[in-house]
């Protein structure tokens, strides 16, 4: 029993330290996600701020020369028209990314909710665990080493129904010491079954008592049996 509590102690051990492996992983999975995000946002913002930029030149020469030459206000035209599509070519490609960026907040969201989800299974397995360890200790505790209440001698019966092979077993016992039922049985040249229940049935009588903190038991007469057996010795013709 108790090699038995200690493995189902070490399987949830390692169902416990399985778990942390687990949510460790989650959280340093979602701590690169987010980098590589934050990285991909700082580059693409980067990369806008210096288009963006380089657009406010142009334009900047473009009103330049339409102030220098109206006669080239036409290809100024021309140019702030380009210039407008490039505009919202770069606000397509920015909503797209903002898009790809919102796709991603999303899953950390979810991987978010599943470490949540993880923690606190991981919290009920402690608790699961610690629950089982006190079950142990109270079930060791209960198991330690003692001699069992001995059953009151019922007096009205003493010898008077005991066989043969009964009364041998008690005078055995009363005159070498407590034995076990695999002791008494070859003694007494009867079968495994035969030797347990005769056993149990003197004890259950009050004939007997026995130490239970180990098996096979072991019986012992009774003080006030080994009186009987005396007293029954000495009125014998």
């Amino acid at each position: 029993m108790l090699d038995l509590a200690i493995l189902l102690s070490f399987i949830l051990l390692a169902a416990a330290i399985s778990f942390g492996l687990e949510y460790y992983k989650q959280v340093v999975k979602i701590k690169r996600e987010y980098e590589k995000a934050r990285t991909a946002f700082n580059d693409m913002i980067l990369s806008y701020s210096r288009e963006l930029k380089r657009i406010v030149n142009d334009i900047e020469k473009i009103v330049f020369k339409v102030e220098a030459s109206s006669t080239r206000s036409e290809e100024a035209l021309n140019k702030a028209k380009e210039i407008e599509d490039k505009l919202k070519a770069l606000e397509n490609k920015i909503n797209e990314q903002l898009e790809s960026l919102s796709k991603v907040i999303s899953q950390t969201n979810d991987l978010e909710r599943q470490i949540s989800d993880i923690t606190v299974s991981h919290k009920e397995l402690l608790s699961k665990v610690s629950n089982l360890e006190e079950k142990l200790e109270r079930t060791l505790v209960t198991q330690e080493p003692r001699i069992e209440a001995v059953i009151p001698i019922k007096r009205e019966k003493a010898l008077a129904h005991l066989t043969e092979t009964e009364l041998a077993v008690l005078e055995m016992l009363a005159t070498e010491g407590p034995k076990t039922a695999p002791e008494i049985k070859d003694r007494i040249k009867l079968s495994r079954e035969h030797t347990a229940r005769l056993m149990k049935k003197l004890y259950e009588e009050g004939y007997l008592e026995r130490d239970s903190s180990k098996t096979p038991f072991k019986y012992s007469v009774k003080k006030e049996m080994e009186k009987l057996l005396k007293k029954a010795e000495t009125e014998v013709p």
